[in-house]
């Protein structure tokens, strides 16, 4: 009997979404929180830090994640690690933190009970 094969690894070792959900109807979402300035400067900090591309870190656009309550929000996978952030020091430290070195920032994880 063979043994059986690992499985192939991910196209990248990570991802980190980003809701970026407008409302039109006057509901709270992510979108009026900064979420695309966030967005934007997490991507700028992860290419600068050479960690974007095949195998790395890939910052990906979201619509809504039914998180608004802790809006704005980003999940980082494989993990699945919740983040609410509320400027773009918190993206400076989850980039560091978490995407640079693995270490999840406790301070800015979402409260598990906040969904919609």
């Amino acid at each position: 009997m063979s043994e059986p094969t690992a499985a192939a690894p991910g196209y990248f070792a990570r991802h980190i979404f980003f809701c970026l959900n407008e409302r039109t109807n006057g509901q709270a979402c992510c979108a009026q929180h900064g979420a695309q300035a966030a967005f934007d400067h997490c991507k700028s900090r992860v290419k600068a830090a050479g960690l974007a591309g095949p195998g790395k870190v890939r910052v990906n656009k979201s619509g809504c994640l039914d998180r608004c309550a802790a809006g704005p929000v980003a999940v980082v996978y494989p993990e699945g690690v919740w983040y609410s952030y509320v400027d773009l020091a918190d993206i400076d430290e989850i980039v560091d933190s978490h995407l640079v070195r693995g270490v999840v920032v406790e301070r800015l994880l979402t409260p598990p009970e906040l969904g919609r």
